[in-house]
Protein backbone atom coordinates (compact mmCIF):
# COMPACT_ATOMS: atom_id res chain seq x y z
CA UNK A 1 0.00 0.00 0.00
CA UNK A 2 0.92 3.56 -0.84
CA UNK A 3 2.46 6.15 2.13
CA UNK A 4 -0.44 8.31 1.73
CA UNK A 5 -2.82 4.97 2.37
CA UNK A 6 -1.30 4.50 5.68
CA UNK A 7 -2.35 8.01 7.01
CA UNK A 8 -5.34 8.71 8.46
CA UNK A 9 -6.93 5.55 7.38
CA UNK A 10 -10.87 4.54 7.18
CA UNK A 11 -11.54 1.76 9.48
CA UNK A 12 -13.30 -1.31 7.61
CA UNK A 13 -14.96 -4.38 9.88
CA UNK A 14 -13.27 -8.01 10.09
CA UNK A 15 -15.93 -10.19 11.37
CA UNK A 16 -17.66 -7.04 13.52
CA UNK A 17 -14.72 -5.77 14.60
CA UNK A 18 -13.54 -1.86 13.50
CA UNK A 19 -9.81 -2.52 12.32
CA UNK A 20 -7.56 -0.25 9.99
CA UNK A 21 -8.42 -1.13 6.20
CA UNK A 22 -4.57 -2.20 5.91
CA UNK A 23 -4.60 -4.86 8.97
CA UNK A 24 -7.23 -6.30 7.75
CA UNK A 25 -5.75 -7.03 4.46
CA UNK A 26 -3.53 -8.42 5.96
CA UNK A 27 -5.62 -10.69 7.76
CA UNK A 28 -5.60 -14.04 5.99
CA UNK A 29 -1.19 -13.67 7.12
CA UNK A 30 -2.12 -13.30 10.77
CA UNK A 31 -5.27 -15.58 10.86
CA UNK A 32 -2.79 -18.51 9.45
CA UNK A 33 -0.27 -17.54 11.98
CA UNK A 34 2.03 -20.26 13.59
CA UNK A 35 2.78 -19.67 17.27
CA UNK A 36 5.76 -21.62 18.77
CA UNK A 37 4.67 -23.35 22.18
CA UNK A 38 7.42 -20.78 23.85
CA UNK A 39 5.94 -17.71 22.25
CA UNK A 40 4.69 -15.25 25.16
CA UNK A 41 2.02 -13.21 23.94
CA UNK A 42 1.50 -9.81 25.84
CA UNK A 43 -2.37 -9.05 24.77
CA UNK A 44 -4.31 -5.81 25.49
CA UNK A 45 -7.22 -3.23 24.19
CA UNK A 46 -5.13 -0.21 23.01
CA UNK A 47 -3.61 2.71 25.36
CA UNK A 48 -3.82 -0.13 28.23
CA UNK A 49 0.27 -0.40 29.07
CA UNK A 50 1.26 -2.20 26.07
CA UNK A 51 4.69 -0.88 25.37
CA UNK A 52 4.89 -0.56 30.05
CA UNK A 53 4.28 -4.12 29.82
CA UNK A 54 6.29 -5.12 26.71
CA UNK A 55 9.41 -3.54 27.88
CA UNK A 56 8.97 -5.60 31.61
CA UNK A 57 9.37 -8.61 29.79
CA UNK A 58 11.72 -8.42 27.80
CA UNK A 59 14.06 -7.17 30.66
CA UNK A 60 12.59 -10.29 32.21
CA UNK A 61 13.48 -12.10 29.52
CA UNK A 62 17.24 -10.91 29.44
CA UNK A 63 17.59 -11.09 32.87
CA UNK A 64 17.49 -7.34 33.42
CA UNK A 65 20.22 -6.54 31.21
CA UNK A 66 19.24 -3.48 30.39
CA UNK A 67 21.84 -2.61 27.37
CA UNK A 68 20.56 -5.11 26.22
CA UNK A 69 16.81 -4.24 25.96
CA UNK A 70 18.37 -1.14 24.30
CA UNK A 71 19.19 -2.83 21.48
CA UNK A 72 16.41 -1.77 19.33
CA UNK A 73 13.16 0.04 19.38
CA UNK A 74 10.48 -1.48 21.55
CA UNK A 75 8.15 -2.46 18.13
CA UNK A 76 11.03 -4.58 16.87
CA UNK A 77 11.78 -6.24 20.21
CA UNK A 78 8.24 -7.57 20.66
CA UNK A 79 6.45 -7.16 17.24
CA UNK A 80 2.81 -6.42 16.99
CA UNK A 81 1.24 -9.32 15.25
CA UNK A 82 -1.34 -7.52 13.39
CA UNK A 83 0.55 -4.85 12.45
CA UNK A 84 0.41 -4.20 8.55
CA UNK A 85 1.32 -0.26 7.42
CA UNK A 86 3.42 0.76 4.26
CA UNK A 87 6.06 -0.92 2.78
CA UNK A 88 8.16 -1.97 5.74
CA UNK A 89 7.62 -5.59 7.28
CA UNK A 90 4.26 -6.96 8.98
CA UNK A 91 4.16 -8.30 12.17
CA UNK A 92 3.54 -11.41 11.02
CA UNK A 93 7.10 -11.23 8.64
CA UNK A 94 8.75 -9.87 11.13
CA UNK A 95 7.85 -12.60 14.06
CA UNK A 96 8.87 -15.20 11.88
CA UNK A 97 12.44 -13.80 11.39
CA UNK A 98 12.45 -13.79 15.45
CA UNK A 99 14.08 -16.38 17.25
CA UNK A 100 12.63 -18.21 19.98
CA UNK A 101 11.56 -17.78 22.30
CA UNK A 102 9.58 -14.92 21.22
CA UNK A 103 7.59 -11.96 22.91
CA UNK A 104 4.47 -11.08 20.31
CA UNK A 105 2.13 -8.02 20.73
CA UNK A 106 -1.57 -7.81 19.78
CA UNK A 107 -4.31 -5.79 20.70
CA UNK A 108 -6.87 -8.51 18.84
CA UNK A 109 -10.26 -8.99 20.77
CA UNK A 110 -10.35 -12.86 22.40
CA UNK A 111 -12.43 -14.51 19.69
CA UNK A 112 -10.24 -13.04 16.66
CA UNK A 113 -7.03 -14.75 18.29
CA UNK A 114 -5.15 -17.11 15.78
CA UNK A 115 -6.05 -20.78 16.82
CA UNK A 116 -2.28 -21.92 16.85
CA UNK A 117 -1.55 -20.03 20.53
CA UNK A 118 -4.39 -22.07 21.83
CA UNK A 119 -3.46 -25.25 19.81
CA UNK A 120 0.51 -24.68 21.11
CA UNK A 121 -1.22 -23.89 24.68
CA UNK A 122 1.23 -20.62 24.44
CA UNK A 123 1.65 -18.25 27.91
CA UNK A 124 -0.50 -15.29 27.45
CA UNK A 125 -0.48 -12.00 29.67
CA UNK A 126 -3.51 -9.63 29.57
CA UNK A 127 -3.33 -6.23 30.96
CA UNK A 128 -6.34 -4.10 31.56
CA UNK A 129 -7.32 -0.06 32.26
CA UNK A 130 -10.18 1.65 33.40
CA UNK A 131 -11.78 3.02 30.78
CA UNK A 132 -12.18 6.37 31.16
CA UNK A 133 -8.21 7.12 31.09
CA UNK A 134 -8.02 4.78 27.96
CA UNK A 135 -10.64 6.87 26.21
CA UNK A 136 -8.10 9.92 26.69
CA UNK A 137 -5.11 8.24 26.25
CA UNK A 138 -6.70 7.04 22.90
CA UNK A 139 -7.48 10.08 21.91
CA UNK A 140 -4.02 11.96 22.19
CA UNK A 141 -2.85 8.36 20.40
CA UNK A 142 -5.50 9.51 17.98
CA UNK A 143 -3.94 12.98 17.48
CA UNK A 144 -0.45 11.93 17.01
CA UNK A 145 -0.19 8.60 15.43
CA UNK A 146 -1.37 8.87 11.73
CA UNK A 147 -2.71 5.72 11.19
CA UNK A 148 -5.63 6.38 12.93
CA UNK A 149 -8.86 8.15 11.80
CA UNK A 150 -9.03 12.14 12.49
CA UNK A 151 -10.39 11.54 16.07
CA UNK A 152 -12.57 14.94 15.95
CA UNK A 153 -13.19 16.68 19.26
CA UNK A 154 -12.70 15.00 22.71
CA UNK A 155 -16.67 15.24 23.04
CA UNK A 156 -16.75 13.23 19.60
CA UNK A 157 -14.38 10.88 20.11
CA UNK A 158 -15.68 9.86 23.33
CA UNK A 159 -19.34 9.36 21.44
CA UNK A 160 -17.32 7.07 19.11
CA UNK A 161 -15.43 4.72 22.06
CA UNK A 162 -18.55 4.25 23.68
CA UNK A 163 -20.15 3.36 20.88
CA UNK A 164 -17.45 0.76 20.08
CA UNK A 165 -16.71 2.75 16.52
CA UNK A 166 -13.06 3.03 16.82
CA UNK A 167 -10.58 0.56 16.36
CA UNK A 168 -10.73 -2.72 17.82
CA UNK A 169 -14.39 -2.49 18.99
CA UNK A 170 -16.05 -2.21 22.45
CA UNK A 171 -13.79 -2.07 25.60
CA UNK A 172 -16.14 -3.77 27.40
CA UNK A 173 -16.26 -7.11 24.49
CA UNK A 174 -12.55 -6.45 25.08
CA UNK A 175 -12.02 -6.92 28.59
CA UNK A 176 -14.56 -9.29 29.35
CA UNK A 177 -13.74 -11.74 26.57
CA UNK A 178 -10.14 -12.20 27.84
CA UNK A 179 -11.72 -12.02 31.57
CA UNK A 180 -13.50 -14.67 30.94
CA UNK A 181 -11.13 -16.88 28.73
CA UNK A 182 -8.78 -17.14 31.47
CA UNK A 183 -11.22 -19.54 33.29
CA UNK A 184 -10.18 -22.18 30.31
CA UNK A 185 -6.73 -21.12 29.49
CA UNK A 186 -3.31 -19.82 30.67
CA UNK A 187 -3.57 -16.79 31.04
CA UNK A 188 -2.34 -13.97 33.26
CA UNK A 189 -4.74 -10.83 33.75
CA UNK A 190 -3.03 -7.79 34.83
CA UNK A 191 -4.50 -4.56 35.88
CA UNK A 192 -2.54 -1.38 35.23
CA UNK A 193 -3.88 0.72 38.41
CA UNK A 194 -1.79 -2.48 40.31
CA UNK A 195 0.81 -2.08 38.13
CA UNK A 196 0.80 1.32 38.94
CA UNK A 197 0.16 1.51 42.64
CA UNK A 198 2.56 -1.61 43.42
CA UNK A 199 4.90 -2.91 40.38
CA UNK A 200 7.20 -4.96 42.59
CA UNK A 201 4.25 -6.66 43.65
CA UNK A 202 2.96 -6.91 39.66
CA UNK A 203 6.07 -7.68 38.39
CA UNK A 204 6.58 -10.97 41.25
CA UNK A 205 3.64 -12.37 39.95
CA UNK A 206 4.56 -12.45 36.21
CA UNK A 207 7.93 -13.88 37.72
CA UNK A 208 5.54 -16.79 38.96
CA UNK A 209 3.01 -17.03 36.07
CA UNK A 210 6.60 -17.64 34.24
CA UNK A 211 7.93 -20.08 36.52
CA UNK A 212 10.91 -17.83 36.66
CA UNK A 213 13.50 -16.99 40.16
CA UNK A 214 14.98 -13.70 40.01
CA UNK A 215 17.36 -11.86 42.22
CA UNK A 216 16.04 -8.72 44.35
CA UNK A 217 18.78 -6.72 42.61
CA UNK A 218 17.83 -7.72 39.10
CA UNK A 219 14.33 -6.93 39.94
CA UNK A 220 15.07 -3.63 41.30
CA UNK A 221 16.75 -2.95 38.38
CA UNK A 222 13.71 -3.94 36.17
CA UNK A 223 11.42 -1.91 38.25
CA UNK A 224 13.89 1.19 37.56
CA UNK A 225 14.46 0.65 33.87
CA UNK A 226 10.40 0.07 33.55
CA UNK A 227 9.39 3.33 35.46
CA UNK A 228 7.82 5.94 33.63
CA UNK A 229 10.56 8.53 33.80
CA UNK A 230 12.95 5.83 32.37
CA UNK A 231 11.01 4.72 29.59
CA UNK A 232 10.09 8.30 28.85
CA UNK A 233 13.62 9.46 28.22
CA UNK A 234 14.56 5.96 26.36
CA UNK A 235 14.19 6.00 22.77
CA UNK A 236 14.18 2.40 22.34
CA UNK A 237 11.17 2.39 24.40
CA UNK A 238 9.19 5.98 23.47
CA UNK A 239 9.04 5.25 19.58
CA UNK A 240 10.48 8.39 19.04
CA UNK A 241 12.73 6.28 16.42
CA UNK A 242 9.33 5.59 14.60
CA UNK A 243 9.01 7.61 11.40
CA UNK A 244 7.86 11.03 11.84
CA UNK A 245 5.40 10.50 9.39
CA UNK A 246 3.49 7.63 11.20
CA UNK A 247 4.06 9.68 14.81
CA UNK A 248 3.79 13.24 15.14
CA UNK A 249 5.40 13.52 18.51
CA UNK A 250 5.12 17.71 18.71
CA UNK A 251 1.47 16.96 18.80
CA UNK A 252 0.91 14.59 21.49
CA UNK A 253 4.00 12.23 23.39
CA UNK A 254 3.55 8.78 22.60
CA UNK A 255 4.70 8.11 26.58
CA UNK A 256 2.29 10.98 28.04
CA UNK A 257 1.70 11.02 31.06
CA UNK A 258 1.37 7.49 32.44
CA UNK A 259 -1.36 8.07 35.27
CA UNK A 260 -4.27 6.73 37.17
CA UNK A 261 -7.17 9.25 36.82
CA UNK A 262 -6.22 12.17 34.08
CA UNK A 263 -9.67 11.61 33.03
CA UNK A 264 -10.48 13.93 35.95
CA UNK A 265 -8.84 16.76 33.53
CA UNK A 266 -10.81 15.97 30.57
CA UNK A 267 -14.36 15.06 31.41
CA UNK A 268 -17.27 17.07 32.25
CA UNK A 269 -19.54 16.49 35.41
CA UNK A 270 -21.96 15.36 32.50
CA UNK A 271 -19.72 13.78 30.25
CA UNK A 272 -18.36 11.74 33.76
CA UNK A 273 -22.10 10.84 34.90
CA UNK A 274 -23.43 9.66 31.40
CA UNK A 275 -20.33 7.26 31.41
CA UNK A 276 -20.62 5.91 34.58
CA UNK A 277 -23.92 5.54 33.63
CA UNK A 278 -23.09 3.18 30.55
CA UNK A 279 -20.08 1.56 32.43
CA UNK A 280 -22.61 -0.10 34.48
CA UNK A 281 -25.05 -0.89 31.86
CA UNK A 282 -22.46 -2.84 30.10
CA UNK A 283 -20.47 -4.22 32.74
CA UNK A 284 -23.71 -5.52 34.60
CA UNK A 285 -22.80 -9.42 35.57
CA UNK A 286 -20.02 -9.42 35.27
CA UNK A 287 -17.27 -10.11 38.19
CA UNK A 288 -15.01 -7.54 35.96
CA UNK A 289 -14.11 -4.81 38.03
CA UNK A 290 -12.00 -1.10 37.70
CA UNK A 291 -10.76 1.65 39.60
CA UNK A 292 -10.90 4.28 37.93
CA UNK A 293 -8.27 6.27 40.30
CA UNK A 294 -5.90 5.70 42.70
Amino acid sequence: MEQEDAIRQGLGSLHGIPLFKSFIEGWPQVKAFQARPDDLLISTYPKSGTTWLSEIMDMIYHNGNAEKCRRDAIYNRVPFLEMKVFKGPSGVEQLENTPSPRLVKTHLPVQLLPTSFWEKDCKIIYMARNPKDVVISYYYFHLMAKVHPDPGTMAEFLENFMAGKVAYGSWYDHVRGWWEKKQEKKILYLFYEDMKKDPRQEVQKILQFLGKELSEETVERILHHTSFQEMKKNPAANYETMAFTFMDHSLSPFLRKGITGDWKNHFTVAQNERFDQHYQEHMAGSDLHFQMEV
